[in-house]
């Protein structure tokens, strides 16, 4: 079976599982996405990855695992998602040493959060996107909390709970400030948010 390119659409917090979030994919010539219900901490992880304005004060796991691959000259050549059973997904790391692969078995999203920080292209079969994929027409929105934009090179997304906080009465300044003490905190969903409210008004 040909392997599918996959690309990440979005994030957003999970209308059917509380506390959950839907890491939305989408395939890269098609318009079929595959929608994955992910943990708060990887979808946090991945949402930093993705986020070039926030910096963690510490470095998160797979922030680790990232340092750790390059110290040892380990590098991550692709994510596989190969296998789907009663609706979880199994995915595999292409990994590479020395001339060496190997191939590690991984949480899908595990495989993501590395994907992104490793620039890691992300596949997936035929079979499993005709399964759990989602025809989405052009004109046609994700039901997310808030919509997701993305251009060429630059997907916007954000992370929603649900009661978001009104930021309008701060001014940017303020802003910028509570977006730094939410980094500080590492209390990232915060930070996204604020970060989000910033951007509506550049």
């Amino acid at each position: 079976m040909s392997l599918i390119k996959l690309t990440i659409k979005g994030i957003s917090y999970s209308q059917t599982q509380s506390g959950a979030y839907a890491l939305v994919l989408s395939e890269m010539e098609g318009t079929r996405t595959l929608p994955i219900i992910i943990g708060a901490f990887e979808a946090q992880s991945i949402a930093i990855a993705l986020e070039k304005e926030i910096r963690p004060p510490r470095p998160l796991t797979h922030d680790l695992f990232k340092t750790f691959s390059d110290r040892f000259s380990i590098t991550v050549k692709q994510v596989i998602i190969h296998k789907l059973v009663d609706g979880v997904f199994y995915s595999s790391l292409i990994c590479e040493r020395e001339g060496i692969e190997e191939v590690i078995d991984t949480r899908t999203s595990d495989a993501i959060a590395l994907a992104v920080r490793f620039e890691a292209p992300i596949f997936t079969y035929e079979n499993i996107l005709d399964k759990a994929g989602i025809y989405l027409k052009m004109d046609e929105e994700l039901t997310i909390e808030e919509d997701l934009e993305s251009d060429e090179d630059e997907i916007e997304f954000s992370i929603e709970e649900e009661g978001k906080d009104n930021y309008s009465h701060l001014s940017l300044e303020e802003l910028h400030e509570q977006l730094n003490d939410a980094v500080a905190n590492e209390n990232y969903e915060l930070a996204a948010r604020i970060r989000d409210e910033i951007s509506k008004r550049s």
